[in-house]
């Protein structure tokens, strides 16, 4: 019988939280450590998540400089930053503990896309150490990017890309508010943006470049464009405010050029409690080609739910493949996992 595949979950915030919820659910995969920068700290992560302990041992929440042993488990799911560049220190010292990688920051489902230099470093240190680095999640990772590409997988010719995601953010943590703007005023939501100190959605370039690789176009230029979602009533997600008149989202919007013309295009409105504004969500794939593809998903897929299980899913996939970085382009497709994850991994 093979062994239990060994998982480190690093950042306990609503996703990584979430990750440790759904891997207790599944059958051979044991969570052999936790790691926190500040919060909960030398508390036990079943407490800490409300969900039963049974006959498991405690799972004391570290400091990664406490805790973190070389090749103590076969992979370490990333649940903490949004840039490739923040991320970066913290994939090198996994990586140098040989511990495969999954991430959850954007920017690194397709760092080739803005951070070339330090893809190529992150490539040769996993390689170095045979060990296998992923950035996915469910957008960038899969909805506006993945979906779009398997699509185009049943068309003799492609001319025009439309992805539209309309989606909620309450799911999601404080991080996450805070990189939204949610519930600044419109004047502190301006100044931000004109001091660049909003991230707004993270992975246009990255979701565009990767079709375009996907499908052989060379892109000249990505521009996108960011605008302040202002509600009418007071909406409070779990871990989000914004009172009528504020900001409860941003209307995020990208384009990519191809010979000076717009080929790739991307809408992605996404706010607190959409409802309270009378916004129904979904996801939208639209290619102009041959033959024509028109498909909608509504709602849409639950970005919260949704990016805990693409992590997850792709456990497998990443302790399978080959040392370095990988993409989604370049890995076997995401799918669920209901039986025994140990029968995912080759021997």
């Amino acid at each position: 019988m093979k062994r239990n595949v060994r998982v480190i979950i690093w950042g306990l915030g609503a996703m990584g939280g979430g990750m440790a919820k759904m891997l207790l659910q599944k059958k051979g995969v044991d969570i052999v450590g936790v790691f926190n920068r500040r919060s909960n700290l030398g508390e036990n992560m079943y407490d800490v998540l409300g969900v039963e302990q049974g006959d498991r041992p405690d799972l004391i929440i570290q400091k990664i400089e406490e805790g973190l042993k070389p090749e103590m488990a076969d992979v370490c799911l990333l649940g903490t930053d949004s840039h490739t560049r923040g991320a970066f220190d913290k994939i090198k010292l996994l990586c140098e503990h040989k511990i495969n990688v999954i991430s959850t920051a954007e920017e690194m489902a397709y760092p080739q896309a803005q951070e070339p230099e330090l893809a190529a470093e992150i490539d040769r240190i996993a390689k170095e150490n045979g060990v296998t680095v992923l950035g996915t999640g469910i957008n960038p990772g899969l909805i506006m990017d993945l979906l779009v590409l398997i699509f185009t997988g049943s068309m003799e010719r492609v001319d025009h890309v439309l992805s539209r995601r309309v989606n909620s953010l309450s799911p999601f943590g404080k991080t996450v508010m805070e990189e939204q703007g949610i519930g600044l005023t419109v004047e502190e939501f301006n100044k931000k943006k004109a001091e660049g100190n909003l991230s707004g959605h993270v992975g246009f370039p990255e979701s565009i470049q990767m079709i375009a690789d996907g499908i052989g176009w060379k892109v000249d230029r990505v521009e996108q464009q960011m605008e302040p979602i202002v509600t009418e009533v007071d909406r409070k997600s779990p871990y989000g405010f914004a009172k009528a008149g504020d900001v409860a989202g941003v209307s995020m919007t990208a384009q990519g050029f191809v010979d000076g013309e717009r080929k790739i295009e991307m809408e992605h409105p996404q706010q607190i409690e959409p409802q309270l504004g009378g916004v129904n969500t979904g996801d939208y794939v639209i290619i102009e080609g041959v033959p024509p593809i028109n498909a909608v998903n509504s709602p849409e897929v639950d970005g919260g739910i949704g990016t805990i299980a693409m992590c997850v899913n792709m456990i497998p996939q990443v302790i399978n493949a080959s040392p370095g970085l990988k993409t989604m382009l370049d890995l076997p497709v995401p799918r669920a996992i209901m039986g025994d994850m140990r029968d995912r991994i080759e021997d």
